[in-house]
Formats: structure tokens, C-alpha cells, sequence
């Protein structure tokens, strides 16, 4: 499944539903480790079809960000059956993620 790029309607219906684990990156642009990040939670997408993974770009996106709490990018989001289950900050690479996530 392709990362699916979010807002605060897209992100709350992602977050709300407990079908399949989501993980969602709040990043921006101008960020050299989210930049980075991109391409490994693309192969972790690819990889893992039981898991939904999201962008929040917080230059656009900021109210959003400042509503949860993200005061540093980038910041990974998991939620699993509808909850918050795990927040991760910093780059990761796909395996290592996978390993934080437990997939």
C-alpha cells in the first residue's frame, strides 16, 4: 500500500479505525532526517500490507502537530485497534522500525 498523504479529517478517520495498525510520520519538507525516512517507510509500507503508514506535513499541518504535543520531527505515531500504542523520534531505518513496532 502506497503512504497516503494526510490532514486533520484524513488523519483522525486513519487514527479512529482498528482494522489495520497505522503508523504516521509528522514531517516537513525542509527536514533533512525526514527527507531521509521517506523512502525507508515506503520499503516498510511495501513490506508489511498489514500496516497503513501516513505523512502529516507539519508546515502545513502545524495546528495539528502543536494539538499532539510534536515539538520535534520526525515524529512516528503508532497506533494500533484505534490507540495510541508507541511514539518513536528521530530516523529509523525500515528494519529497525520494524523491530520498534514489532511487525
Amino acid at each position: 500500500m502506497p503512504v497516503l498523504h494526510l490532514d486533520r479529517e484524513s488523519f483522525a478517520k486513519l487514527t479512529g479505525q482498528t482494522a489495520k495498525a497505522v503508523l504516521i510520520d509528522f514531517w516537513a519538507p525542509w527536514c533533512g532526517p525526514c527527507r531521509k525516512l521517506g523512502p525507508e517507510l515506503e520499503k516498510l509500507a511495501e513490506e508489511h500490507p498489514e500496516l497503513v503508514v501516513g505523512k502529516v506535513d507539519v508546515t502545513e499541518h502545524g495546528d495539528l502537530a502543536a494539538e499532539l504535543g510534536i515539538d520535534t520531527i520526525p515524529a512516528l505515531f503508532f497506533y494500533r485497534d484505534g490507540k495510541l500504542a508507541r511514539k518513536l523520534i528521530g530516523y529509523l531505518d525500515k528494519d529497525a522500525l520494524a523491530a520498534q513496532l514489532q511487525l
